[in-house]
Order: structure tokens, then C-alpha cells, then sequence
């Protein structure tokens, strides 16, 4: 179903892959948009249990999109060091596919929400959880329930 990647001597272990995805803060998400272009848009984003999780509002391209088919790619790129004398950049990165869903449950999404706090803000984690009860109606959690994942970084 999924594509082998071309070049495994650069593959990373799953293990690996969630490193990075755990160290990035920000990544891409593809979707299939408008007229069937694709429509790839930076993120911040959370990593837990096979799933990543974003917030966004409650209208919107991305969410149309999502609602439309929630098949999505999700790419972060860690370390990233050009090597101009080997003609090459070293770097991590990690491409995730799988099935976006707005999050439903009251407890998931306070879950995922309190993550992002603790990752993005955790000094200002009081006023983070002010933030999350204010804006809580005016925003969504999207989940990507993770199918298929690939790492890839310098070669072994």
C-alpha cells in the first residue's frame, strides 16, 4: 500500500523517526485541496501514541480539506547542516501518512491541547490552561492516526 523508501541505507529506525518528531516543532501537512491540488501547510504540532496533533480553527482550508478526505501526509524535518564540500545536507526527517479526524472527545482534546502547552509554553503552563478554556469553542484538535511512517537521516 505504502511506497518502500528508495534509499534504506539512510532509513531510521521507528524508534528513531519518533525522536524527531518528538524534538521538532513544526512540520507540514499535505492534503489533497482545492481543484485537486495538493495543499501543504506548516504546523505546530504534538506527538503521542502513534498520532500527531495540531489545533486549528474551526473554518478553514486545511479543515475542508480534512473533510473532504482525510487521507494526509505530515512531514518534519529535524537537524539540517549543508555540507558544501560533499555536496550534500545532513539532516533528519521523518514523513508520517495516515487518516486526519476532528478530535470529538472532551478528554482527548484537553489531552492534546495540555501537551502543546507543556511543549511550547510549559513556563507560562497557568495562563496556557487559561488560554485553552477561553479558546475552547473557537478551535479544533485534529488527530492523524499514524498508518505509516518513514525516518531517514545521514547514511548508516
Amino acid at each position: 500500500m505504502f511506497r518502500e523508501m528508495r534509499r534504506t541505507d539512510k532509513a531510521k529506525t521507528e524508534d528513531e523517526a519518533v525522536k524527531v518528531l518528538e524534538e521538532c516543532t513544526n512540520g507540514i501537512l499535505s492534503v489533497n485541496g482545492d481543484d485537486g491540488y495538493p495543499y501543504g501547510v506548516p504546523v505546530s504540532y504534538i506527538y503521542s501514541d502513534s498520532t500527531v496533533y495540531f489545533h486549528c480553527a474551526t473554518v478553514g482550508h486545511k479543515l475542508e480539506a480534512i473533510e473532504k478526505n482525510p487521507k494526509v501526509s505530515f512531514c518534519a524535518v529535524g537537524a539540517d547542516d549543508i555540507d558544501p564540500e560533499h555536496f550534500t545536507t545532513n539532516y533528519k526527517s521523518v514523513i508520517c501518512f495516515g487518516k486526519a479526524r476532528i478530535v470529538e472527545k472532551s478528554e482527548e482534546k484537553q489531552k492534546a491541547l495540555e501537551y502543546m502547552v507543556k511543549k511550547y509554553h510549559n513556563e507560562y503552563r497557568e495562563g496556557g490552561l487559561k488560554y485553552i478554556k477561553n479558546a475552547w469553542s473557537d478551535c479544533h484538535v485534529i488527530a492523524v492516526d499514524i498508518e505509516h511512517m518513514t525516518g531517514k537521516g545521514l547514511a548508516r
